[in-house]
């Protein structure tokens, strides 16, 4: 386990042993919301504890962004009730603006202000915003301060739309959609920004129909399609309900008869696909093939193990994958 996996898994930890105590930094209950014959929030709940990365992982059009438009009340449910630290979004407009920032999945800034001009129009809307500098620095801006916003990067524009999230020292950010349309090294990029967003004191809640971002960065999952929550758990606790259990594929040096491996309590299933095995099961499955083949006098070549995924929990909860998806879909 790496470092990060093993923080985020004690920080879970933490979660979880701190029970009921822990804050509610958000409260969502029953929440509906509907479009001219469309139902684009179904009956939502959830709760997200001070502190941590909650993601809401779905398609593209299973009312993610309609869901956190809702909590920051720029949509007014048709029924349920929301809570953002003892507020009422629709009601204490105010106060939600106060302690909430938001990176929203579509915004639009003046293509010929510069990077420091952005910052300094955005914090003049708070009573004690944050140094702009110091945000600079944090989100590696620095050199970018006097650019034209039409000038930046895609990833260099995300770290703005980061920095005037923060710029009012939120104590809850939410962040729809943040790495998309990036390249790789970009999104690695901002996934080391938005851990530090958390730990400069933040709760965020992430919106992301990436299976690989939600896995790297949250404490918790809610798994969305169609408008409902179909699971809400920790990343590995939602993969391990999926059953695909473990997974190894190899290339044998030589030949064996399946019952080999099959027989094995570790085993659950084999399959062969030309040249290569892949073994399905649960437990200590890696060694235990790989020492049964050995004593067999058979070497396990190009060897890879998979576990269970997010993806695999989507597919066996909803009958389809994360990415398939309809255009026109209510976000």
């Amino acid at each position: 386990m790496d470092r990060r996996a093993a923080t985020k898994e004690s920080r879970t930890a933490t979660h979880a042993q701190a029970g009921g105590d822990a804050g509610q930094a958000l409260v969502v209950e029953r929440l509906r919301k509907t479009y001219p014959g469309t139902v684009a929030v179904d009956d939502v709940s959830f709760t997200v504890e001070e502190g941590e990365i909650f993601g809401i992982l779905g398609p593209n059009g299973a009312g993610k962004t309609t869901t956190v438009e809702c909590v920051i009340g720029l949509r007014t449910p048709d029924s349920g009730t929301i809570c953002v630290m003892g507020f009422d979004p629709g009601v204490d407009r105010d106060q939600v603006h106060a302690i909430v920032g938001a990176q929203l999945q579509t915004s639009a800034l003046q293509p010929r202000l510069r990077v420091a001009e952005i910052l300094d129009l955005y914090r003049s809307f708070y009573r004690d915003p944050a140094d702009p500098g110091e945000l600079l620095d944090a989100l590696g801006l620095r050199e970018k301060r006097s650019a034209y916003y039409k000038s930046l990067s895609g990833g260099q524009k995300q770290r703005v739309s980061l920095a005037l999230a923060l710029v009012g020292r939120p104590k809850i950010a939410i962040l729809d959609e943040m790495t998309t349309g990036l390249d790789p090294q970009a999104r690695r990029d901002t996934w080391e920004l938005i851990e530090g967003v958390r730990d400069r004191g933040v709760t965020v809640v992430l919106v992301t129909h990436y299976m690989d971002e939600a896995e790297r960065l949250c404490d918790r999952v809610a798994l969305v399609d169609e408008g409902r929550i179909v699971a809400l758990d920790t990343p590995t606790a939602l993969a391990e309900q999926a059953g695909g259990g473990k997974r190894v594929r190899f290339v044998p040096s030589h030949p064996f008869d399946d019952r080999l491996l099959t027989e094995l309590p570790e085993v659950t299933g084999l399959k062969r696909s030309g040249h290569h095995v892949l073994v399905n099961g649960k437990d200590d499955l890696v060694n235990t093939v790989i020492l049964t083949l050995a004593g067999a006098g058979v070497t396990a070549n190009e060897v890879e193990v998979q576990s269970a995924t997010l993806e695999d929990a989507f597919v066996k909860l909803t009958g389809r994958h994360l990415h398939e998806d309809e255009e026109g879909a209510p976000r």
